[in-house]
């Protein structure tokens, strides 16, 4: 089935704000990736599955929007020494999918490769991530971004950055 050049359209915006969240979290730009998020927004990375019910079960990460801010004010203190010296990062998003338009929020999806380079040595971080945005002017706010690894149910490397 086509899409119609609304779709498209609509596609290519969330393509490039997707690549744009990626570039902000590679070039460690907190503030700017911090930025993009709603006001009731939330970050999850589950543990132990696709679809565990975070209130019951651990995660990784699940972040409502003040612990986002309280993680960026804490990798600003420079005492996160997990990433001393930080990690150099860079990530290859692909096979962005429209999920679903109502007209206010969009569901997305994309799939990412993550190559984090460090002097505990190189980890690569496959995932598949799916994002709620919501539309603010001519620009999105992520809603929800969830970070399904595709190893989440092993023992992990620590993570001291933003996935």
């Amino acid at each position: 089935m086509g899409m119609t050049p609304t779709q498209r359209a609509t596609l290519e915006d969330v393509t490039q704000f997707i690549y744009r969240e990626a570039r902000l979290q590679d070039e460690h730009q907190y503030d700017a990736w911090e930025s993009l998020w709603a006001d009731d927004g939330v970050y999850w990375v589950p543990a132990n599955g696709d679809d565990i019910d975070p209130e019951q079960k651990m995660s990784i990460v699940y972040d409502n929007r003040s612990r986002i801010a309280l993680r960026i004010r804490q990798y600003h203190t420079g005492k996160r020494f997990g990433q001393t010296p930080q990690s150099r990062l860079r990530r290859v998003v692909s096979n962005v999918e429209l999920i679903e338009d109502d007209g206010k929020q969009i569901r997305a999806a994309a799939n990412a490769m993550l190559f984090e380079s460090h002097p505990r040595g190189d980890v690569v971080w496959a995932s598949r991530n799916e994002y709620t945005l919501r539309r603010e002017g001519d620009d999105f706010r992520m809603v929800l971004k969830k970070v399904v690894l595709v190893n989440n149910q092993s023992a992990l490397y620590s993570m001291a950055f933003l996935i």
